[in-house]
């Protein structure tokens, strides 16, 4: 755990509901990936520009440190989260920023969402030495992932290929490719463009090709729910599309049980007030098939895009899928 910093005060006016910059200063609880310090340094130059004094506490958390199991058997994506909440419960943080897509579908009781971001690239991407994308591969090649959703959708797409898992951060899986551990990887494109590491994808998975995670792509910004102040600093970095694409999304996971030893994808786009999602859910065991069920509705609302979320897992599950 490192110490928080003091970054060098702004002069603008500070947001509502913080003190002035006078004050100690807002502290953001993140992990010390290189990838999750990019994100909480994203957000700490935002909340710098309303006036704000931001530092950083960077922790590791017991995600980052079992890499020899899957997320599904170790307490799934609430491990990349729980410290950072304790920091938040004990004061020594005010907010956690969080890849949203590794928030858990239910919060703690006493914390809350604050704030959804504008979302960079939900895709999928391919990321390979030798081979320009998935087809290009030869039969039987080792493709590495930690997602049971890629799992099932590459399985659907390729059901020759030998898929291993692939823990560790981005810098860490980038690695064990580059040691020859794989034929191809496939990572979030978000990551590898926010880290400027645009060059090392192959091919960018259209939603069609390989449906995304629900969330991927988006930061969340979690709070305790009794800092009614944050929410109101907050409120400038918040964008309502993205969250309400999000919401619908995390609803899919919600209705089918929020974990993720669920094989579960679940995108949503929206023109104008209308929210098109698509959801797809498989069996790593490849005794089902592929399961797709796609719902459009007019949404305005948070409470509206959940409802849409709900109702296509239903559609999932009179299909056959199943629960965790």
């Amino acid at each position: 755990m490192t110490t928080p910093t003091h970054p060098t005060s702004t002069t603008s006016s500070a947001a509502p509901g913080i003190a002035p910059h006078t004050q100690p200063p807002l502290v953001i609880a993140t992990r010390e990936s290189r990838l999750a310090l990019w994100q909480a340094h994203h957000v700490q130059g935002l909340l710098e520009q309303q006036g704000l004094r931001v530092a950083l506490l960077g922790m590791t958390t017991k995600g980052d440190q079992i890499l020899d199991r899957t997320l599904s058997k170790v307490g799934g994506k609430g491990l990349f989260v729980k410290e950072l909440e304790v920091a938040l419960q004990e004061g020594r943080a005010h907010i956690a920023v969080h890849s949203l897509k590794d928030v858990p579908m239910e919060l703690p009781e006493g914390f809350s969402l604050a704030c959804v971001m504008p979302r960079e690239d939900p895709c999928d991407a391919f990321v390979s030495p030798n081979y320009a994308n998935l087809n290009a591969l030869p039969q039987g090649a080792v493709v590495g992932t930690s997602s049971l959703r890629r799992q099932v959708l590459l399985q659907d797409l390729r059901p020759d290929l030998r898929i291993i898992p692939l823990r560790g951060n981005l810098d860490t899986r980038l690695g064990k490719l580059d040691a020859g551990q794989y034929d191809a990887i496939v990572l979030a494109a978000a990551g590898l463009k926010r880290l400027g590491m645009e060059e090392r994808i192959r091919h960018i998975f259209t939603p069609e090709e390989m449906l995304p995670a629900a969330g991927q792509g988006a930061l969340g910004i979690e709070i305790r729910s009794d800092r009614s102040d944050l929410q109101a600093a907050l409120a400038p970095l918040v964008d309502m599309p993205t969250w309400l694409r999000v919401a619908a999304e995390r609803a899919v996971s919600q209705g089918m049980g929020g974990s993720c030893s669920v094989p579960l994808a679940a995108y949503a786009t929206l023109e104008g007030e209308t929210l098109h999602l698509r959801a797809a859910w498989g069996d790593v065991e490849n005794r089902h098939p592929l399961l797709r069920v796609e719902r459009l509705a007019r949404v305005t609302t948070l409470a509206e895009a959940d409802a849409l979320g709900l109702a296509a897992a239903a559609d999932l599950q009179a299909a056959g899928a199943r629960q965790a």
